[in-house]
């Protein structure tokens, strides 16, 4: 741990809060002293306090920890370069442009990484009017079934939640190109190209 680096990290977060410190001493019950010391590199808050100003800072430990922040790379938008990241607890799932830290259940959750359906594992995608009507025989049970299906355009995000009671039957608006994705809650992320 680089003292001077998470000093920096501390005092950077404190003005972003509009704290003095005096303020943020008071939040964590310390002297300004400390917070002083803290901020020019002449020591660590004390392994107690990490999660503390981890709360106050609205941080990740392992950011303060480090005594960095690293920004996402832009990546200009384009939904087809959404990332999926699905609990295996509980089937939340929580999508980004880019890549991002993110927890569920207590779980450090990485981006889902979809494979090209092949064969059977295939969705069978229809277009009716101005529809594509979405089906499958995939099993649709509490143990085994599609989570969600997804279009992504270069402008469109569309997902559609699906439930084990249900049998896969999915209409979503044409659009002329686009990537569809599905979970199966056994096998992960799919994908093809309709």
């Amino acid at each position: 741990m680089d003292n001077q680096k998470v000093g920096e990290l501390i005092r950077k977060l404190r003005r972003e809060r509009g704290l003095t410190q005096l303020q943020l001493a008071q939040m964590l019950h310390v002297s300004d002293k400390a917070v002083s010391k803290w901020e020019r590199g002449m020591g660590c808050p004390e392994v107690a306090l990490l999660e503390a100003l981890s709360r106050i800072f609205e941080v990740d430990m392992q950011n303060l920890l480090s005594g960095e922040m690293n920004r996402n790379t832009i990546l200009g938008g384009n939904p087809k370069r959404m990332q999926f990241y699905i609990c295996p607890d509980c089937g939340n799932l929580v999508t980004s442009m880019a890549d991002a830290a993110v927890t569920c259940c207590g779980r450090k959750l990485k981006a889902s990484a979809p494979q090209k359906a092949v064969g059977e594992e295939k969705l069978t995608v229809q277009r009716i009017e101005n529809d594509w009507f979405i089906t499958s025989a995939h099993e649709m049970t509490k143990a085994h079934h599609i989570t969600f299906v997804a279009l992504l355009t270069s402008d469109t995000i569309l997902i559609k939640k699906q439930y084990p009671e249900w049998d896969l039957q999915v209409h979503i608006p044409f659009f002329a190109h686009g990537l569809l994705l599905w979970h199966c809650s056994r096998h992960g992320l799919f994908y093809q190209v309709v």
